[in-house]
C-alpha cells in the first residue's frame, strides 16, 4: 500500500475521533494531521490532467462558500469573534480540500479501493463505539477511562457524559471518542442506514453477510446506549426512506433474526434493572424539560439575526461569542445546524450550502439510475442507503450540528465518488 492510499484510508478511519486532538493553534485533531499529510501526498502523486466534473463542482462550491465567509468577516467586532472565525475557516478549508481531493482520488482508483474506503469509515466508527462500550463499563466501575487513556495522549481532560441519577446510581451516556453522546448517535446513522440495504442484498452464502449483520447490530446497540433522541430521529427518517424501495425486505428473516438477537441482549440487560431503565426511558420521552426548551428556543435567534445581518450573518463559527451573554457559556453552540447556518452565514450562505446538499442528492440519484441500468447488486442498494443516511442526518441536525463536522465531509466524498467509482467506470468498460 502506497503512502497516499494509507493516509486516505487512515483519515477516513479516524475522522470521527473528536477527542483525539491537541490544543495547538486552537485544536488540531488526528484527522487534521492525517488530512494535511494526505493532501501533500496526493498533490505530489497526482499527474492526471483530467479532473472529474464532481471535483470541479466541489471546488466551485468551495470558492463560493469561501467568498461568502470572507464577506462575513466584516461583521466581526472583537478579537474573540475573530479567533473563532479563523478556527472555523481553517476547518472549512481542510474539510473541503479533502472532499475535492478524495473524490478525484476515488474516481481514479479501482472499485476495490472505494469499498475499502467505505470499510475504513465504518471500521473507524466501530472502533469508536467499542471504546464507548469500554468507557461505559469502566464508568460503572468508578473509573474514568478517558483520564487513563486519552489524557496522557492529548493532555486534555474528558469524561463520559453523566445524564443524572436513579436511586443514587449515575446514568451514563457514552460519548466514546466524540464530544457528546448525541454526536456519536447521529454519526452512527450513516453506517446503520447506508449499509442496511447492502446487507439485505447480499447473498446468503456471502462471506460478508454475517460480519455485516454483527456490525450493524453492535452499532445499533451502541446508539441505544447513548439515549439520543436526535440519533433516533435520524435513524427513523433513514428507515422511512429505505421503506420506499425495500419495504418488504425490512420485515424479512434476514433482518428480523439479527433484530431478535439485539432484542434478547436488551431484554437481558433491562430485566436486571427494570426500575432504573423505566425511569431513564420515561425521562427521555418527556418533552417539556429545560433541555427541550433550549433546543427549540434557539430558533428564536434566527429572526433576530436576520433582521440585523440578513445576507451574510454574524460570521462563520461565531455564534457562541455573540450569545455568551444569553447562555453564560463561552463555548455554547446553537444545538441546531440550521440555526448555525442562518445565524452565522445569513441567507446567502444558507442558499449556497443548500446547493451543495442538492448536488449530493443529484449524484445519489445518478448512482441509483446507474445501478438500475446495470443491474448492479450492490451499487443501487448502497446509493439508496446513502440517500436515507443523508436525509436522516439532515433530520437529526435540526437539534444538533454534526453536519459541520469533518465526518460529514468524508461521507460527502463517498457520496460524490459513488457513481464515479462503481457506476461510470462500468459504463466505460
Amino acid at each position: 500500500m502506497n503512502a497516499t492510499r494509507f493516509l486516505f484510508l487512515a483519515t477516513l478511519f479516524c475522522v470521527t475521533w473528536e477527542k483525539v486532538h491537541w490544543d495547538v493553534a486552537g485544536a488540531v485533531g488526528i484527522a487534521d494531521v492525517l488530512t494535511i499529510l494526505f493532501l501533500v501526498a496526493f498533490a505530489i502523486e497526482w499527474s492526471d490532467s483530467r479532473v472529474p466534473r464532481s471535483t470541479v463542482v466541489v471546488l466551485a462550491l468551495f470558492a463560493t462558500l469561501l467568498l461568502i465567509y470572507l464577506v462575513g468577516f466584516f461583521d466581526i467586532a472583537d478579537k474573540e469573534s475573530l479567533d473563532q472565525w479563523v478556527k472555523g475557516m481553517v476547518k472549512f478549508v481542510l474539510h473541503f480540500l479533502f472532499l475535492a481531493a478524495g473524490v478525484a482520488y476515488l474516481a481514479r482508483e479501482s472499485a476495490g479501493l472505494y469499498w475499502r474506503a467505505v470499510a475504513a469509515f465504518t471500521a473507524g466508527l466501530v472502533a469508536n463505539s467499542a471504546y464507548g462500550v469500554l468507557q461505559l463499563l469502566a464508568a460503572r466501575g468508578g473509573v474514568n477511562l478517558d483520564q487513563h487513556l486519552l489524557s496522557p495522549l492529548t493532555g486534555g481532560a474528558s469524561a463520559i457524559n453523566v445524564y443524572g441519577a436513579v436511586d443514587g446510581q449515575n446514568i451514563y451516556r457514552p460519548n466514546a471518542l466524540t464530544g457528546d453522546p448525541n454526536h456519536l448517535a447521529v454519526m452512527l446513522v450513516i453506517p446503520l442506514v447506508a449499509l442496511l440495504p447492502v446487507y439485505l442484498r447480499l447473498e446468503r452464502g456471502s462471506r460478508w453477510r454475517v460480519p455485516l449483520a454483527v456490525v450493524l447490530g453492535f452499532l445499533f446497540l451502541v446508539m441505544l446506549s447513548t439515549l439520543s433522541r436526535s440519533g433516533a430521529l435520524g435513524l427513523l427518517v433513514g428507515l422511512l426512506v429505505l421503506a420506499i424501495p425495500y419495504g418488504r425486505q425490512l420485515f424479512s428473516r434476514a433482518l428480523l433474526v439479527p433484530l431478535a438477537g439485539v432484542g434478547a441482549v436488551l431484554a437481558l440487560v433491562v430485566l436486571q434493572r427494570r426500575h432504573y431503565f423505566a425511569v431513564v426511558v420515561r425521562s427521555r420521552l418527556e418533552t417539556g424539560g429545560r433541555s427541550e426548551s433550549a433546543h427549540f428556543q434557539v430558533y428564536d435567534f434566527i429572526p433576530q439575526v436576520l433582521h440585523s445581518h440578513p445576507l451574510f450573518g454574524l460570521g462563520l463559527n461565531t455564534f457562541s461569542v455573540y450569545y455568551e451573554f444569553v447562555t453564560g457559556k463561552s463555548n455554547w453552540g446553537p444545538h441546531s445546524f440550521y440555526v448555525a447556518l442562518l445565524v452565522e452565514t445569513g441567507l446567502v450562505g444558507t442558499v449556497a450550502f443548500a446547493l451543495f446538499l442538492r448536488y449530493l442528492f443529484l449524484r445519489l440519484r445518478a448512482a441509483r439510475r446507474l445501478g438500475l441500468r446495470h443491474g448492479d447488486a450492490l451499487l443501487r442498494p448502497l446509493a439508496w442507503g446513502m440517500t436515507g443516511a443523508l436525509l436522516g442526518t439532515m433530520a437529526a441536525n435540526a437539534f444538533y450540528l454534526t453536519m459541520q463536522f469533518y465526518y460529514f465531509y468524508a461521507f460527502a466524498a463517498l457520496v460524490l465518488a459513488l457513481p464515479l467509482a462503481l457506476g461510470q467506470r462500468r459504463e466505460h468498460a
